[in-house]
């Protein structure tokens, strides 16, 4: 009987401290797992830009996408198209997604704010990138000195050509922060220093650009100098003053734009660093989602390229 009694008593401990055993490792393993599953599975980040047809915004998403491989930030591209009714479904079918954060490059400052005020109504952080959202505050703006930028050039210009020069502008996307600020900074200095004898969009485009060269040419054959609001345009006007010694400035310092310039083609450029930009908006956006504070506004240095440094 006693050794009966011995057996059940034994069987009994093993049980208990089975059981102890087990429910420690199921909770604390289990928050152990819970907490390292959601580290791999990390931020999820929606980055709406507006156009991938541009050597511009493609280094501007490569830049995102290796800092958010290296972060272990799931990254959710998608591309406008240069459409701003597609940018806006595009944004609508990121919130039903369950982004945790938002980067968007507009397509066009204004019309896609009603977008983002549907998605900070769902709770979603948002950071601007290059370009900005207007009538919105956002979490954060990132974007290169565009106006500086213009500056730079359009004094490039009167450096180059002389003051009282023939010049035409090629302006960018129609409401574009980008265009606006660009512009602005070029009439800051020509408006004094240069004569603008045309001014006209071309989208921020190659073939617009060489378009919209074309048919200016005709009203102002005698032209000195360009400055166009992006080198894809920038590229496309030299395509059309092919044979002319018209000194020719453009924005972005994309590899093409680089390249002209060593050519002795393209005079100048300014610089951006979209790669930064894009990787940048990236940390921001996953500082945001685990409830960090940002600086509402993040410049990124922009500089005059030209045969000297290209």
């Amino acid at each position: 009987m006693k050794k009966v009694l011995v057996v059940l008593i034994a069987v009994m401990m093993v049980f208990t401290l089975a059981a102890c055993s087990g429910g420690g490792n199921s909770s604390g393993g289990g928050a152990s797992s819970g907490g390292g599953d959601a580290a791999a599975e990390g931020t999820t980040v929606g980055l709406s830009v507006s156009t991938l047809n541009n050597p511009f915004f493609v280094t501007l998403v490569d830049g995102a996408k290796a800092k958010a491989d290296e972060l272990g930030v799931e990254l959710i591209v998608v591309d406008a198209g240069d459409d701003t009714a597609k940018q806006t479904n595009d944004i609508e079918d990121l919130i039903s997604k369950g982004i945790q954060v938002l980067i968007v490059n507009p397509v066009d400052s204004d019309a896609v704010a009603p977008a983002i005020e549907d998605v900070i109504a769902a709770g979603i952080k948002v950071v601007a990138v290059d370009r900005m959202v207007n009538g919105v505050d956002v979490d954060c703006s990132i974007a290169s000195d565009n106006v500086l930028g213009a500056e730079l050039a359009a004094q490039f210009l009167v450096d180059t050509v002389g003051e009282g020069a023939k010049c035409i502008e090629l302006q960018g996307v129609n409401g574009a922060s980008a265009t606006v600020d660009r512009g602005a900074g070029f009439h800051n200095i020509a408006d004094s220093k240069l004569d603008v004898v045309g001014s006209q969009t071309a989208n921020f485009n190659r073939a617009e650009g060489l378009t919209v060269m074309e048919n200016l040419l005709q009203a102002n054959p005698d032209v000195q100098c360009v400055f166009a609001h992006n080198d894809e345009m920038a590229l496309g006007a030299l395509e059309a003053l092919e044979g002319k010694d018209v000194v020719v400035a453009g924005f972005d310092a994309t590899d093409d734009a680089i390249q002209a310039i060593k050519d002795g083609k393209m005079a100048a450029t300014i610089a951006q660093q979209p790669d930064l930009m894009g990787s940048t908006a990236v940390e921001v956006a996953q500082k945001l989602a685990g409830g960090e504070s940002v600086e509402a506004s993040m410049p990124v240095e922009v500089k005059l390229v030209t045969s000297e440094n290209a």
